[in-house]
Formats: structure tokens, sequence, C-alpha cells
């Protein structure tokens, strides 16, 4: 199993250390790979649009991203970590985000997204996980990722180090309970029916849709014939 970590920071504080706790229980060292944000990627996107209108070559920061797109679609399971930054994600997190729209269900989704799991892990000093890990979890599930967990806690501090032993103790007992549901799926994710339902509208609009580069796109992988991108 092939674990990737995007981090909403560059630094390892509880939000990071919480995923890397996961990802460890999931799979050996050697399969885990991480991103930090804004480290391995800072742009903004610059709302051109070309990524949805034409190709997403044509972003202007294709060079840079492409590399961790290929990163994503490799992985089995992607752990996506952001504290919470006043009641929300990291902005260099929504920056990311940003830079797939194209990649969502309404345009060009890709398919090796509807055989995945993800993880959001949210952790604040007190509140405002839940709308943290919105933020991701809308992405998810719009790219067609059909399992993800989330998994939101206060830690009551802003040092990982000074986290209490049993703050630490409960965030083990959570990971364990969430490696096993992710191992108990493993090669075997099941499509739920919002997401089955979602796609299904979306292969109908594509066949009179308005952006030929997306009727296109389905067309050619005949998902507006009645293929499905799931197995």
């Amino acid at each position: 199993m092939k674990v990737l970590i995007i981090s909403g920071t560059n630094h390892k504080g509880s939000t990071y250390n919480t995923g890397r706790i996961l990802a460890e229980k999931l799979t050996s060292a050697e399969n885990i790979s991480e991103i930090f944000l804004p480290r391995d990627f800072g742009n903004f996107c610059c709302g051109c649009a070309k990524c949805i209108t034409e190709s997403e070559d044509k972003c202007p920061h294709y060079a840079e991203l492409h590399p961790i797109t290929e990163m994503l679609d490799s992985s089995d399971v992607l752990i996506f970590t952001t504290p919470t930054y006043v009641f929300h994600a990291t902005g260099q997190m929504k920056a990311f985000l940003d830079h797939y729209g194209w990649r969502w269900m309404v345009h060009r989704p890709e398919e090796k997204m509807f055989q995945k799991q993800a993880v959001i892990i949210s952790t604040a000093a007190g509140m405002g996980m839940k709308s943290a890990m919105k933020d991701v979890a809308d992405s998810c599930f719009f790219w067609g990722i059909p399992r993800v967990y989330k998994y939101g806690k206060a830690v009551m501090e802003t040092d990982w180090s000074r986290v209490k032993p049993e703050i630490k103790a409960a965030i083990g007992k959570k990971t364990d309970s969430l490696a096993k549901k992710i191992l108990g799926r493993e090669g075997r994710v099941g499509i739920p029916l919002k997401t089955r339902g979602l796609f299904f509208m979306m292969s109908m609009m594509q066949k009179n849709g308005f952006n030929e580069a997306d009727v296109k796109y389905w067309k050619d992988k005949g998902w507006t014939q009645g293929k499905r991108p799931w197995r």
C-alpha cells in the first residue's frame, strides 16, 4: 500500500504527527511519501481557467504541479493534514486544491481516484476542526474518492511536544481504528450511492456539454456511453 501525506504547513506539528502515526500503521516507511505546502508547491491559482477550458498542461504552474499530480495518482491512500487556521484549512492547502478544479466530476475526473481512500486530519488548540476538514473533504468527494475519513482533534496545545500523554494516547487509539477500517477496504473500496448518482448526472450532462474539452474527455473514456471508472 502506497500512502501520500499532504501537509498544509511546512512544520511538523500536531496535525502532521497524527497523520504520520496513521501512515506508519498502514504501511512501511519506504511506501510513505510526503508533500509539504507551501515548500513543495506554493503557487496561487491565477484564475485563467485554461486548465478547464483547454487542458491541465496549460496551467502556468503545470511544471511544478505535475510531479505532485503523479504522486496523487500513484498512491492508494491520501492523508491530508491541515491545522485549523481561523476555523478553516490553511491558505496553502486551499491554494493547492484550487489547482485541481479541472479534476472535479463536473469537468475531467481522474479514474484512479475512484479506487482510493483518503483521510483528512485537523487539530487545533481549541475548536474549528470540522469546518477546516470540510474544505478538503469537498475536493475529495468531487474528485470521486469513494471513502473519505475525517478526524479532528483538540490537542489543547500549539506544540506537539507539549501535548498531554492522555491526548496522545487517544490519538493512538483513533488512528488504530482508522487504520483497521482502511486496511479492511484495501483493494475493494465500494462506491457510495451519492458518488454513483453524481457521476450519472455528470455523464448525462456531458452528452451535450458546454465545454468542448470536458465533452471530448468523457466521450473518449466511454463514460457517456455507460462505462464507469470503477470495477
